[in-house]
């Protein structure tokens, strides 16, 4: 390889690039996963894979839980539960592009 393709900063994009996809909402706990099962990438990697799989887990857990409470209950109660569950699954989206914005930036 040539000196002048190379560049220094690619491993780092790279890597940068790997944990945007891991923070992605919904769908990045899978790679993140996959990360975190083969004990593989930098400690920031990791770091960010276990971020991801918590944060879709907690969201997960309280999403199922207040659908199907919302079967179980009143109509008052059962719309109050869905606003909740938006209002979370927002929460939520919001603190994954947070965290994407800090990865971004550099920030750990």
């Amino acid at each position: 390889m040539n000196d002048v393709d190379h560049d220094p900063f690619q491993e780092k994009k790279l890597q940068k690039l790997q944990q945007i996809i891991y923070l992605i909402p919904v769908v990045g706990w899978i790679p993140a996963l996959w990360t975190v099962s083969r004990h593989q990438g930098s400690r920031q990697e990791l770091s960010a894979s276990r971020a991801s799989i918590r944060l879709t887990l907690v969201w997960a857990i309280a999403y199922g839980l207040l659908w199907f409470g919302s079967l179980q209950a009143s109509e008052t109660l059962t719309l109050r539960l869905l606003y909740f569950n938006g209002l979370l699954t927002s929460g939520y989206v919001l603190v994954s592009l947070g965290f994407m914005f800090r990865v971004w930036q550099r920030k750990n």
